[in-house]
């Protein structure tokens, strides 16, 4: 004996291509009238947050529709929801506040409290980064150099910071 199941109840993605059931699988976007899978669109913001893309929308180009987290976080695996959560934070932040640990296998964020200030004077120059606990200068952005103040290294060559790093 043959089961078939009304038309009504199957939908096809439109990036998979896979017919789904709609009452289990169909993710509605806000503002958006096109079918995906629970699993696609789980994808789709995956994708994007790996790109550091903290407003998500529907993967058609010219549609309006919106993800938001609430709205997601059924559907996400819990390390990619709390990622979302820190690219909304990180993306808040204002591009001259922030800056990263200038060591190329370390990400780790920080802010310039003094950014944008005038008048302000940087006291500290050499931290240890949290992350990776190597030393870097505040001030330069790049790993410490021993022997230079600020200025002095500022205008060493490129072949010259190379010897410094090495």
């Amino acid at each position: 004996m043959e089961i078939t199941i009304p038309k009504c109840d199957i939908f096809t993605c439109d990036i998979c291509v896979d017919e789904k059931f709609a009452t289990n699988d169909m993710f509605k976007i806000l503002g958006c009238n096109h079918s995906y899978c629970k699993n696609c669109i789980a994808k789709h913001i995956s994708s994007k947050l790996q790109e550091n893309i903290s407003r998500i929308s529907c993967p058609v180009t010219s549609c309006n529709g919106q993800m938001e987290p609430h709205n997601c976080r059924s559907i996400l695996p819990n390390d990619v929801f709390v990622r979302w959560g820190d690219v909304l934070c990180e993306s808040m932040i204002l591009e001259y506040e922030k800056f990263y640990c200038p060591f190329k296998d370390c990400s780790a964020l920080f802010i310039d409290e003094c950014a944008g200030v005038e008048n302000m004077v940087v006291v500290i120059t050499q931290l240890k980064c949290p992350e990776c606990k190597r030393l870097f200068c505040a001030k330069c952005k790049v790993p410490w150099y021993s022997g230079f103040v600020c200025e002095e290294f500022q205008k060493l060559n490129k072949d010259d910071e190379r010897e410094i790093e090495g």
